[in-house]
């Protein structure tokens, strides 16, 4: 990347570089983003198939996509407290360099071939995610003067690219060893991919904004001393549970998965409604409070079926897709590449397509934006009826057919989630500005708990009944939203 620094004209003397015309502080963190994403998405392409592999730990496709979706679920539940440690306790840039650490320590542990170190492995990582998750990118808008620097927006716009960069890499490197080599030493890769960001990070630190060591709201000393005490106390009571269950010989997974499940549905409803019911809020923040109900219950049925994609869809591909092209056999976990290449390929031309809308005074809605992702991931499961189908009736469905499924999902996720992300900072309530980031993301967490909760229950996800009946929730509601969005706008207040 250093050939991508250029002297800043504007800068002392003409001396201070830039990347890109950002501050140099972006490339620090878009490098150490890409790498994380790297051995984010690397892992977890090979997760649901290593769990499912008969020299991997042999599991049924259902547990294996519980287990998935947990562990997504949770990275986007530690993102609330990450955000928290990053606030309160270390400030976001300790909080980073101590996430990316634990994250290179969870891959190290996936690495080793025993089952009880591989999921202690995935919860370093989601613990590690979630922690670095909400602290990088406050760190991004540190490196700008306030949010109407003209540079701001584009400055995410390079970060993001970072992400789907690793994100792409990562199943193409990292997929190919696990799956034709050793899924140990894929695994072993990703701590590698990690290790690299971490020391990019520590080496480039000096680049980045000094806010970036300030702890915003340091705890007192008593509210220190509380919060570990009642920490202690949660992980003592844990603790004697999970024990007491190994020794009397009850224990099963499902006594780990299920309480995971159940409290990423409880947590959102308790979060929501602390917020609905919070008397200090005006009452325009009531009504967009209401509003946004709407979006978040949306948004979790989005998430529920596109997080999908490296689970259910994953699965079929391993036991019934003819993996090829012209020929040409490619691991399964390349699949999980199409997304952010199409990312990528897409993101730029919706931007230009909604601009040239908006010039004509005709860009449509948040509403209709957000109706219209759903209505696209459900058609996704309704296209993937027809590769059912197929095996169904003995054959291989082809691989097209599984990119076909990835291409709608990935229209559907540019025409939501960045409205979703915009319209939760819209219609956060001023004394909840800084923890509705947060929110948004406990709809993953939401969507993930739902697809978990029913693998646990032993539902057939790949079966076409399930599929058919998901797909048409996420096309109702996508409809209901639609039908109503007078209803919607008219709680959203000016927020448009």
């Amino acid at each position: 990347m250093a050939s991508s620094l250029t002297k800043d004209p504007a800068g002392t003397a003409g001396s201070e570089k830039t990347f890109f015309g950002h501050p140099r502080g972006l490339a620090t963190l878009f490098m150490t983003e890409m790498w994380e994403r790297f051995s984010y998405y690397g892992m977890r392409a090979l997760l649901p198939l290593y769990l499912i592999a008969p020299n991997g730990l042999h599991m049924n496709p259902a547990t294996a996509t519980a287990i998935y979706s947990v562990y997504l679920s949770l990275v986007y539940l530690l993102a609330m407290p990450g955000g928290w440690f990053g606030d309160r306790v270390w400030g976001p840039r300790k909080t980073v360099a101590i996430a990316g650490g634990v994250i290179m320590l969870g891959h190290l542990t996936l690495a080793l071939p025993t089952e009880g170190t591989f999921f202690a492995g995935l919860g370093l990582v989601a613990i590690g995610s979630g922690l670095l998750k909400s602290n990088i990118s406050t760190m991004v808008g540190h490196l700008y003067d306030g949010p109407d620097d003209p540079r701001r927006d584009g400055g995410f716009t390079i970060f993001y690219m970072g992400i789907n960069m690793g994100a792409f890499a990562a199943p193409l490197i990292i997929g190919t060893v696990g799956e034709n080599v050793n899924w140990h030493l894929g695994f072993a890769l990703a701590a590698l991919g990690m290790g690299l960001g971490v020391a990019q990070f520590l080496l480039g630190t000096r680049h980045l904004d000094r806010r970036s060591l300030v702890v915003p709201k340091p705890l007192s000393a008593d509210e220190r001393a509380s919060t570990l005490r009642k920490s202690m106390i949660w992980l003592g009571v844990a603790a004697v549970f999970y024990v007491g269950a190994v020794v009397t010989g009850v224990y099963t997974l499902n006594w780990l998965l299920v309480p995971i499940t159940v409290a990423g549905l409880v947590i959102p409803v308790v979060v929501l409604a602390r917020i609905k019911r919070d008397k200090e809020l005006s009452e325009t923040e009531q009504k967009k409070m209401s509003g946004y109900i709407w979006f978040f219950v949306a948004a979790a049925i989005f998430w529920m079926i596109y997080d999908q994609g490296g689970s259910t869809l994953a699965i079929f591909a391993e036991s019934s897709a003819e993996n090829s092209v012209l020929g040409w056999n490619f691991p399964v976990s390349w699949y999980q590449s199409v997304n952010p290449v199409l990312i990528m390929a897409l993101a730029p031309v919706f931007a230009a397509f909604w601009l040239a809308l908006n010039r004509r005074g005709k860009e449509p809605s948040t509403v209709v934006k957000f109706s219209s992702g759903l209505v696209l991931v459900g058609a996704s499961f309704f296209l993937f009826l027809a590769p059912l189908t197929i095996a169904g009736d003995g054959h291989k469905a082809a691989a097209m057919w599984l990119v076909a499924i990835y291409f709608v999902q990935t229209v559907g996720e540019l025409t939501l989630s960045p409205v979703g992300l915009s319209v939760t900072t819209k219609m956060a309530p001023a004394k909840y500005a800084s923890q509705m980031m947060g929110v948004w993301f406990l709809a993953v967490t939401a969507g993930d708990c739902t697809t978990g909760l029913l693998s646990i229950a032993g539902v057939e996800l790949n079966g076409t009944g399930v599929v058919t009946l998901q797909a048409a929730l996420a096309v109702a509601a996508g409809a209901a939203i639609f039908m109503y969005r007078g209803k919607v706008k008219t709680l959203m207040g000016d927020v448009r």
